[in-house]
């Protein structure tokens, strides 16, 4: 069992709820704001995690579609990383507003196939 200081629990506890609020966030403007034709299809924000001093994120986003879309997907994403950004900055109270970095999450895919896989595998009855 590893002790945590007090210290060390609060700064989980705000990186994890920070982390939870800009999810939503960029979510909410991916669907509402960015027109960004690369942009247009239904993007899940999977996870964000943050740097210790809460000044870089990493985002990580899935979306169906072929590897080509999914290149489009990141370019898109890094296109709007400064937008993105600055309504973080004006909708959340960060003392700073992390940079972006967008990355892609696959999770959701090899969910699917595994599904897929077991289903294949069940008997049917």
């Amino acid at each position: 069992m590893i002790a945590l200081s007090g210290e060390e629990v609060q700064v989980s506890r705000r990186s994890e709820r920070a982390s939870k609020l800009i999810q939503r966030e960029i979510s909410g403007l991916l669907e509402r704001e960015v027109n960004d034709p690369r942009l247009g299809r239904l993007i899940s924000v999977t996870e964000v995690t943050l740097s210790p001093d809460l000044k870089q994120a990493r985002v990580f986003v899935s979306t169906m579609g072929s590897d080509a879309n999914k290149e489009d997907m990141l370019a898109g994403l890094h296109d709007a990383a400064g937008f993105l950004r600055r309504e973080l900055a004006s909708h959340l109270k960060l003392r700073y507003a992390p940079e972006l970095s967008f990355h892609y999450d696959d999770s959701i895919e090899r969910g699917a196939r595994l599904l897929k896989t077991i289903s294949e595998l069940t008997p049917d009855e």
